[in-house]
């Protein structure tokens, strides 16, 4: 489906005086009629319209993805309704970075925790033997 309102140089939202000024100035003899057929009538614009709105956010949707047509479809009917790829951090791109982070800095605290509890473990078994040694040490020597 070819984007009329792109190729007659229109606003969607353009009111019927537009619309029959664009198509007399229209040169190609197969869009005039097609914009004459669809554009023209109240209920075939209303359901172009609705397909419209749909095409283009697939267009969008597209962009957003990074995905355009190739060379060969460029200025073809089939690319009327894409975008040039949008180069700006999807939503998804976002949030797949943020856990990422998220799950290196969780990594990090497992490999430090794990270093530092064996160490603490040592300190406090040490400390303990200590204690009990000069506790020892103290009865030993009152005796």
């Amino acid at each position: 489906m070819r984007d009329l309102y792109q190729r007659l140089a229109l606003a969607p939202d353009a009111d019927e005086a537009a619309i029959g000024q664009a198509l007399s100035r229209c040169q190609n003899s197969a869009l005039k009629q097609d914009g004459e057929a669809v554009l023209q009538e109240p209920e075939r614009r209303a359901e172009y319209d609705r397909l419209h709105a749909t095409l283009s956010d697939i267009g969008r949707l597209r962009a957003r993805l990074g995905l355009s047509h190739g060379a060969h479809w460029q200025g073809n009917v089939a690319n009327d309704f894409s975008l040039p790829p949008d180069n700006a951090i999807s939503r998804h791109d976002e949030l797949v970075d943020r856990v990422s982070h998220a799950v290196s800095l969780y990594n990090r605290w497992r490999l430090w925790r794990g270093s530092w509890s064996f160490i603490a473990l040592i300190a406090i078994g040490a400390g303990i033997g200590l204690g009990v040694g000069f506790a020892l040490g103290m009865r030993l020597g009152t005796l």
